[in-house]
């Protein structure tokens, strides 16, 4: 089984900085893409953030150049920095990762369980 556990989300005034981190862990033979997606109340859920396995980042539009996507390979771990945060960034932020499980077999995406994100004005 694999298991993403997020952590680092929180209330933060606005202009504030978070980190949040997800950490993949279980049968895991290879991680490939990594990333963070965000769903805010009766929005649809939509990418933040993607890196791929050799650190090409892609960020989307509304929160580039304040929004960064790193990941740590050795931890299976990946991280939003989200600095210069707005009211409208609140939302519940999903990591989700590309995992192969076995040798040769299908690359399955995983979620994480979700962590809010809460900007005040």
């Amino acid at each position: 089984q694999v298991q993403l556990v997020e952590s680092g989300g929180g209330l933060v005034a606005a202009g504030g900085s978070l980190r949040l981190s997800c950490a993949a862990s279980g049968s895991i033979l290879s991680i490939n893409g990594m990333g963070w997606y965000r769903q805010a109340p009766g929005k649809q859920r939509e990418l933040v953030a993607d890196i791929s396995r050799g650190g090409t980042t892609n960020v989307v539009d509304s929160v580039k150049g304040r929004f960064t996507i790193s990941r740590d390979n050795a931890k299976n771990t990946v991280y939003l920095q989200m600095n210069s945060l707005k009211p409208e960034d609140t939302a519940v932020y999903y990591c989700n990762v590309r995992i192969r499980i076995i040798e040769l077999g299908p690359w399955r995406d995983y979620w994480g369980q979700g962590t809010q994100v809460t900007v005040s004005s």
